[in-house]
C-alpha cells in the first residue's frame, strides 16, 4: 500500500509507518527494535543496552511515536500515519 503525499513541512512522507514504529517500540522496545525501524540506531542501541531504560523509556517512546505527528526516521522525513 503506497501513500503517496506531503508531510505538513513540505517534504515528501517516510516510507515508513509512525504505527509501526509505535507498536514495535511498546512490545519490543526494550530491544530497541522500533528505533531500528526507523534507523535511529544509536538510539536503538542505547534502548538495548539499557533494556529499553528498564521499559519506561521504551513505552514513552512507543506512546509518543502513535500520538505524535512530527516523529522523524533517520532522514529527517516525517514518518507516514
Amino acid at each position: 500500500m503506497a501513500f503517496n503525499g506531503t508531510a505538513p513541512n513540505g517534504q515528501p512522507y517516510s516510507e515508513k509507518s509512525k504505527m509501526t514504529a509505535g507498536l514495535l517500540q511498546i512490545f519490543v522496545g526494550g530491544l530497541g527494535i522500533g528505533r531500528f525501524y526507523t534507523g535511529h540506531t544509536g538510539m536503538a542501541i542505547a534502548q538495548l543496552l539499557t533494556c529499553g531504560g528498564c521499559g519506561i523509556w521504551s513505552l514513552i517512546d512507543g506512546i509518543l511515536f502513535l500520538t505524535s505527528n512530527d516523529r522523524t526516521d533517520s532522514q529527517g522525513r516525517v514518518l507516514r500515519p
